[in-house]
């Protein structure tokens, strides 16, 4: 079977994850090819896992991969904000929860949905080719400003309004369908001394298209709820976040969940009674050894938070 994903931060998320009894339950939010998996259920005969993930192609890969282990494993084709939003597995609560935020070197690599600048594809950048709205649609619809807002909000890319202007004009030429097309296009776009950086100009701009194809932003948001939620008293849930966007949205989460007085700043006293949700296990991101990221280059933004949580919280 040809895997061409590494999981990243496999020791780490052992140990922060391990289960504490026979029996328990492991929700893996982001199955991808199942690397995760597969640690978790050849480390711990005893461990059930559930694996989701909106793309039915690269899941065929993991059912394949994680075969050998049976009804310890059960796979949903599903958005994870749906699956907890909707919960299909009744009063069976997980004990541990994994979202491993990276997308899968095998859509860059396999796809062929145009999620790599280095590869001449279709714009597409669909995780799920069912949804409605493509990047290609976006790159030659959307207004010159909301463009220019979007590169700049889910890409962080200064150069945003230069390469908006710059997208309005090449598509009053021809429709921009493709990645070469449009790669050349950012990259004509910015300074020259901006073209040979740390990373390719297209980087931000490509991450921006997909973010806001699949709402990765809104999912993930929606999905820490849900999750939290359905998550047994004393159970694990850990996130693994690869851009400063998501980390943000877990760390400010798992902030307020774990706080104990949700009063404003300005009352003198505590007037709420309140009590945390979770405890903090990782007062810094984990992140990744310098023998991964030269082992695994695409490791080195991964940032790694967990929480336990204490009690549920009242309807």
């Amino acid at each position: 079977m040809d895997i061409v994903h590494r999981s990243v931060l496999k020791k780490e998320v052992l140990d922060l994850l391990a289960p504490r009894k026979s029996g328990e339950l492991l929700i893996d939010c982001t199955l991808g090819e199942g690397g995760h998996s597969e640690s978790f259920l050849s480390s711990f005969p005893d461990l059930r896992v559930v694996g989701l993930d909106a793309d039915e192609n690269i899941q065929a890969v993991a059912k394949k991969r994680l075969a050998g282990y049976g009804e310890r494993i059960r796979f949903f084709n599903v958005w994870s904000n749906t699956f907890f939003r909707e919960y299909p597995l009744g009063d069976e609560r997980p004990d541990l929860i994994l979202f491993d935020l990276g997308v899968s070197v095998y859509h860059y690599e396999k796809s062929g949905r145009g999620f790599s600048f280095s590869k001449d594809e279709p714009l597409d950048m669909r995780l799920e080719p069912g949804l409605e709205i493509s990047a290609a649609d976006i790159v030659n619809n959307y207004p010159e400003e909301e463009l220019a807002d979007l590169i700049y909000e889910f890409g962080e890319e200064r150069y945003s309004r230069r390469i908006a202007r710059a997208i309005v004009k090449a598509r009053s030429l021809e429709r921009i369908t493709a990645t070469s097309q449009f790669s050349d296009i950012i990259w004509n776009s910015v300074p020259k001394d901006y073209r040979y950086g740390r990373i390719h100009p297209g980087t931000r701009t490509f991450q921006a298209l997909r973010i806001a194809v699949n709402g990765e932003l809104a999912r993930l948001e929606s999905s820490l709820v849900s999750a939290l939620k359905v998550l047994k008293p004393g159970g694990r849930m850990g996130v693994i976040a690869f851009h400063s966007l998501e980390d943000r949205i877990v760390k400010h989460y798992f902030r307020e969940k774990s706080k104990s007085c949700t009063c404003p700043p300005e009352w003198p006293v505590c007037r709420c009674g309140g009590k945390p949700v979770v405890r903090v296990l990782t007062k810094k991101a984990v992140r990744p050894l310098e023998s991964e990221i030269h082992d695994n280059p695409p490791s080195r933004s991964a940032k790694f938070r967990v929480i336990e949580k204490l009690m549920d919280e009242e309807s």
